[in-house]
């Protein structure tokens, strides 16, 4: 595993690539005004809370106001999905292989976080629905919370009348009913790297938290004036500070993993509480299994045994930018497609942190068996990217979209890229029944069967 940045300098001078740039604009926008507003009644702002209004606000949030071009060419991002329908169909066969094995049960759900544009799941949906049984139901679940992203991929999902499924929307995951008489499918696909962080550093005293603070512009005439930035023509600028103490968030997530334990004083480290929530939930969901609602405990010892009924199990695929290992100098912002400061425009851009697959794996890996991860690029070769693409690339009307199709593919298993940048967690229900935990899945262990082969025959969007 490796180890964060390391950093001696005490809590008054933070890294310079933690300091970020002192932003300020002639015009605030409105997530800025109400963070500074907050700061001012209640004090410093975790970078979680900070993550939380910028992304999430119900009218002012990055993927809750319509007007934000998020996803595609004109917005902040583009995603593998949007790249090429290869990378969906590959994920569908991935779900389609595990339903399989596992004696392909009678009935079929779908779940998705974060579903962006329904791109994703259109792909998959339309691989499914070609080779299961036609009396086979298919349900499909979407936790979205975007009014407007919701409306974009009830569309998309509707557009095909001989699609015989039914469309489910929740607005947490802890909505997505029980049923272990339904075989569960769950796909994540940049959706962890979104959820807020909390940034700790290692001291003598324990874990302190950065947080997020305003400071009054160098160059204010206004001087000792008490007004505030935001009414006056003072603007407010966003910084980091150090907690003088630890807080309770800091000292709990702390302790949250036994590797944190083990990092030098001056350590930082990002950690996502509710990323391992929600990783929970989904391996409750795939399991078949119920709980009270988790806390997180050190070493995650639960006290309190899951209760489970007779399931006929489920899979799942987290793909996101990370690795298998704690970060703490992660946290970035994007804005048309460009690297820009993590308090530029604030409710304005797209706000990430990598993703660590291990924590997540901490969270899940009692109730369901992880595999990986591996990288992007290792699991659409192992999968068969080429074959697939060369098959669409043949029945293409002309050479331009051949070498479309073909460039795609290469595009989302660049090395220097795409196909290194994001990994792929796999987990599968733990069959009790033949004690397979642990078992090998491919393309996470290389076998000699290969699994993919019905997709080369797949018809696809081309």
């Amino acid at each position: 595993m490796s180890l964060v940045r390391l950093c001696s300098r005490p809590f008054t001078s933070l890294p310079r690539t933690l300091r970020s740039r002192r932003w300020q604009s002639n015009s605030p926008t409105p997530i800025q005004k109400i963070i500074h507003d907050n700061i001012k009644s209640t004090g410093p702002l975790s970078l979680a809370a900070y993550m939380q209004l910028c992304l999430s606000h119900p009218t002012h949030g990055y993927y809750m106001n319509a007007s934000n071009p998020v996803f595609g060419s004109q917005g902040d991002f583009i995603t593998s999905p949007e790249i090429t329908q290869v990378f969906g169909e590959l994920i569908g066969i991935w779900l389609l292989s595990q339903w399989a094995n596992s004696g392909c049960p009678s009935d079929i759900r779908l779940v998705e976080l974060g579903p962006g544009r329904g791109t994703l799941m259109d792909d998959i949906v339309r691989v499914i629905s070609q080779l299961r049984p036609s009396n086979i139901p298919l349900n499909i679940h979407l936790v979205e919370t975007s009014p407007a992203l919701r409306a974009i991929q009830e569309q998309k999902l509707a557009s095909s009348p001989k699609r015989t499924v039914k469309l489910h929307f929740h607005h947490s995951i802890s909505d997505v009913p029980h049923n272990p008489s339904q075989y569960t499918m769950f796909v994540a696909h940049e959706f962890f790297d979104a959820l807020p962080i909390h940034l700790l550093q290692r001291k003598e005293t324990g874990w302190h938290e950065v947080m997020i603070d305003t400071e009054r512009d160098s160059y204010s005439t206004s001087g000792s004036s008490q007004t505030t930035a935001v009414n006056s023509g003072t603007r407010p600028l966003l910084r980091r500070v150090l907690s003088p103490s630890p807080t309770a968030a800091s000292t709990v997530l702390g302790l949250s993993s036994p590797r944190f334990s083990s990092l030098p004083i001056g350590s930082f480290i990002e950690v996502s509480p509710a990323a391992f929530r929600i990783a929970r939930q989904v391996a409750q969901l795939v399991s078949g299994t119920t709980e009270p609602e988790p806390l997180i405990q050190h070493n995650h010892k639960h006290d309190v045994a899951p209760n489970t009924d007779e399931s006929v199990g489920g899979c799942g695929l987290i793909i996101d930018y990370g690795g298998d290992q704690v970060y703490g100098d992660s946290f970035r912002a994007f804005r048309q497609h460009k690297l820009v400061d993590v308090f530029h425009r604030p409710g304005e851009c797209d706000l990430t942190a990598n993703v660590d697959f291990a924590y997540l794996k901490e969270a899940m890996s009692d109730l369901v068996t992880p595999h990986g991860p591996v990288s992007q690029r290792t699991f659409l070769d192992r999968m068969g990217i080429s074959l697939r693409a060369d098959a669409l690339a043949r029945s293409a009307p002309s050479e331009e979209r051949r070498a479309a199709i073909r460039d795609s593919a290469k595009r989302i298993t660049d090395s220097l890229g795409m196909g290194e940048e994001y990994k792929v967690l796999g987990m599968t229900s733990i069959d009790k029944r033949d004690g397979l935990v642990g078992a090998g899945v491919w393309p996470f262990e290389v076998k000699e069967e290969k699994m993919f082969e019905n997709c080369v025959h797949v018809k696809g969007k081309e």
